[in-house]
């Protein structure tokens, strides 16, 4: 017969039962907060790679070429990634196979020791060699071919980097604008590339790679678009405070289309016809607006500012930061700091009386195009 449990060793049995439960539940525990700890590595570092990755048909997207330079600097690209792909395979499975063919098996005497073996040397010699001769052969052709553009048929234009806005000029006319240059599809067109302040780098991913505008310096790329279409450009060398801003667009535009818009460029009317407009015109002049700007057809030859010839045409203003309407040309005019922080564009503290009738002549703008135009 059993003796009766006494109460101490009731409460022993409980308290062991109890700490096997609690041990077993922090063994638990202690498993997956090893888990957690050896995925979230991961976990941090998959979103910041991914982070980089843009759609392929955004705006901005450089794999998504629209001219003969964007795709052959896309190929180039390309074959690098699969080079190294193919090197990131060969070495990560040379690895793999060490790793387990060479691993501790419990041994306690020291493993075989050798060197010097001239096949293995010769091997990770010759093969970078040969891969980087490959990438060389790409590299070196485009670098050539995408020097400068070949024929006769080539459209030249001057781009000069400002903090921060693009002025675009194109020699042989009078056509003078800024931060929407327009180009024919289906021609090569050569950029003449220089700064007036600080290091800039002109970029339409969808057309083209980087190029540095250096102060004191010119620099030559070209580019040419495939189909008609606006694209999306920036700085892309960081150049102070406003930086950000500093972006571009190029509307690629049917020859017959371009010729339209050179004739409205080479020839514009400035023509305000509302009480309103005419005000403006005369506060452009009063309050400081002329010193700075040019505006074609009129007296006004400022060469600080952006050229606002026909600017009622243009789809950006702000160096393409807001939308061409009434509204956001209020808004500049008022406080263009508020706007786009870092402006060298000064705050006239213009009365809303005053930044009305500007609008409305800014507004009116615009050259008609000529009769029997496309």
């Amino acid at each position: 017969m059993e003796e009766p449990e006494t109460y101490t060793g009731a409460l022993e049995r409980a308290l062991h039962i109890s700490g096997s439960e609690i041990g077993g539940e922090c063994r638990v525990a202690s498993e997956r907060a090893r888990r957690i700890r050896r995925f979230l590595p991961w976990a941090v570092l998959l979103p910041a790679a991914l982070s980089g990755c843009g759609l392929i048909d955004a705006p901005q997207s450089m794999l998504n070429p629209a001219g003969p330079v964007a795709q052959d600097q896309l190929g180039l690209i390309d074959s690098s990634i699969w080079v190294m792909t193919l090197v990131f395979v060969v070495v990560a499975g040379a690895l793999l196979v060490i790793l387990l063919r060479f691993r501790w098996r419990g041994q306690t005497e020291l493993p075989p020791q050798w060197e010097g073996s001239t096949r293995l040397e010769l091997l990770w010699t010759i093969v970078p060699f040969i891969l980087l001769a490959l990438l060389a052969v790409g590299t070196v052709r485009d670098s050539f071919v995408l020097a400068a553009p070949e024929g006769k048929n080539v459209l030249k234009v001057n781009v000069v980097g400002h903090q921060y806005w693009w002025s675009f000029s194109y020699p042989g006319t009078n056509i003078v604008t800024a931060n929407e240059l327009h180009i024919p599809v289906g021609q090569k067109v050569e950029l003449v590339l220089t700064s007036a302040d600080v290091i800039h780098a002109f970029w339409i991913p969808r057309l083209g790679g980087k190029t540095a505008l250096v102060p004191g310096r010119t620099n030559i790329m070209w580019i040419e678009a495939d189909q008609p279409g606006t694209y999306k450009g920036q700085c892309a060398e960081f150049c102070g405070t406003g930086h950000a801003d500093m972006r571009l667009l190029v509307v690629a535009e049917p020859p017959a289309k371009f010729a339209q818009w050179e004739q409205q460029m080479e020839h514009p009317v400035v023509q305000p016809t509302s009480a309103l407009a005419q005000q403006g015109e005369k506060y452009f002049a009063s309050e400081q607006c002329s010193s700075c700007h040019t505006i074609g057809g009129t007296s006004f030859v400022g060469v600080v500012g952006p050229n606002l010839t026909n600017l009622a045409q243009r789809q950006m203003i702000a160096g393409n930061l807001l939308p061409n309407d009434a509204q956001d040309l209020a808004a500049w005019l008022k406080d263009p700091q508020a706007v786009k922080p870092g402006s060298l564009m000064p705050n006239l503290h213009l009365s809303p009386d005053k930044i009305k009738a500007l609008v409305a002549f800014l507004q009116s703008l615009k050259t008609p195009a000529p009769s029997g135009s496309v």
